[in-house]
């Protein structure tokens, strides 16, 4: 009989694609989603910012709890990473400790039941050997690990490192070997994702990376996560726009508009080019435009905050999310003078506020409309509705819509289907398969 094997995967979906390549060492487990019979669990951790720490620290804690007895319970990933001597002091409970280097090593940390932290990012290319989950025709693609920014407020860098781009050959053959698969649609992911070959003297690198997976036969879309503002340039975003494949989606976050912010969080570009991008960006046929902010950063006042809050609710965003800013050390605003946390969750709630009415918005404009969507599943809302993902829109992160007529055509999970969409009920577009 075949041990068992539980994992967890916190934080991103960069993190995601670091446990399914556990997945891929750890073939000859069963997975299971009972903890209480695993023989190994495996938590691969986020340490971004505080909630994420809580989190990775009460999830590790309840699996001890219920583990059975003479189970391996693994610590891995960010958290692991940022503070691992703290961690390997502190939590007796964990058996093996590794943090972002070993992900490839996993079977082997576990056969000799040895901690390890290996002083290189780990980064997947295209024979890791990955176990895709989550999806029969959807796959991430991280072409890149760390970053070159200075942001104020992250500490990414300091447990990640600088900017290490994946070879253009590497990612193509990854994608082209799960196009052998059958997996026809595709995220490609990083920590600053414009400024991916850079590192390589590859001044257009992202639009380099459009150009060869254009070429991958059956791939039927894609798109780009995570771009940052001063390395995004306008060519970048018409390479992105007159693709056939990549769709027009654009996802960069922002964290603030107010120029003095922008300066107080080192990133780079000031609000007037930003603007620019932005509406540069919006101006493309069947742009989508998507975001991130924070909440009560050092240094912002009431006139910044109140900035910030018109420019959210004039531009339109088909969707944002808002972090309530968390002081991380390592980072340059972690000796700021702060801002108290009533007033940080009171902003961060104000935004939150302002992002549903904008994604309301943006689903009003949809009615009507005509969308090439994939169905995912049967709808959790009714066993007579099924859950369809629009291409243009990022998985697991922008919604669903929920087909309630089929037009009595054939039902396949994870095809490409024409649907109309009918109307909103509430925050909930419905929609007909039209072929």
């Amino acid at each position: 009989m075949n041990k068992k094997l539980h994992l967890v995967s916190l934080g991103c979906t960069k993190n995601l694609v670091d446990s399914e390549v556990m997945l891929g060492r750890l073939k000859d487990y069963e997975i299971t989603d009972d903890n209480t019979i695993a023989d190994v669990i495996i938590v691969n951790t986020c340490g971004f910012i505080d909630a994420a720490k809580e989190e990775s620290i009460n999830t590790v804690l309840n699996l001890h709890d219920e583990r059975k007895e003479n189970s391996i319970l693994v610590m891995s990933g960010c958290l692991s990473e940022r503070y691992k001597e703290e961690l390997q002091k502190d939590m007796p409970e964990i058996d093996i400790f590794t943090g972002v280097g070993d992900y490839e090593k996993i079977d082997e940390l576990i056969a000799s039941r040895q901690s390890t932290f290996s002083p290189e990012v780990y980064l997947a290319t295209e024979s890791s050997g990955r176990v895709i989950t989550g999806s029969n025709y959807h796959a991430y693609i991280k072409i890149a690990e760390g970053c070159n920014q200075a942001c104020s407020f992250c500490a990414i860098p300091s447990f990640k490192g600088k900017l290490h781009s994946r070879s253009l050959s590497s990612i193509s053959k990854e994608v082209s070997n799960l196009v052998s698969q059958g997996y026809s649609d595709f995220s490609f992911i990083s920590q600053d994702s414009s400024s991916y070959g850079r590192d390589m003297s590859l001044g257009d690198g992202l639009i380099n990376l459009i150009q060869d997976i254009e070429k991958i036969d059956g791939v039927v879309s894609a798109r780009i996560l995570y771009l940052y503002p001063s390395t995004t340039t306008l060519a970048l975003i018409d390479a992105i726009s007159d693709s056939k494949v990549f769709q027009t989606y654009f996802d960069m976050p922002i964290q603030h508009i107010e120029d003095g912010m922008l300066r107080s969080m080192k990133r780079g570009f000031g609000e007037k080019k930003t603007k620019e991008l932005l509406d540069y960006m919006r101006a493309k046929p069947n742009s989508f435009v998507r975001t991130s902010l924070i909440a009560g950063h050092p240094q912002e006042s009431e006139e910044s905050f109140e900035i910030l809050c018109k420019f959210m609710i004039d531009f339109g965003f088909d969707r944002f999310n808002t972090f309530a800013y968390s002081n991380e050390e390592t980072t340059s605003a972690y000796d700021m003078t702060q801002i108290d946390s009533d007033t940080i969750n009171s902003r961060a709630d104000i935004l939150g506020e302002i992002a549903k009415e904008s994604t309301i918005l943006s689903l009003e404009k949809m009615v009507g409309e005509s969308v090439e969507l994939v169905i995912d599943k049967e709808s959790d809302e009714h066993e007579y509705l099924l859950s369809a993902r629009p291409l243009g829109w990022a998985v697991d992160i922008d919604g669903e819509i929920l087909i309630n007529d089929t037009s009595d055509l054939s039902i396949e999970y994870g095809k490409v289907y024409k649907a109309k969409i009918t109307q909103l009920a509430g925050e909930q577009l419905l929609a007909t398969l039209v072929e």
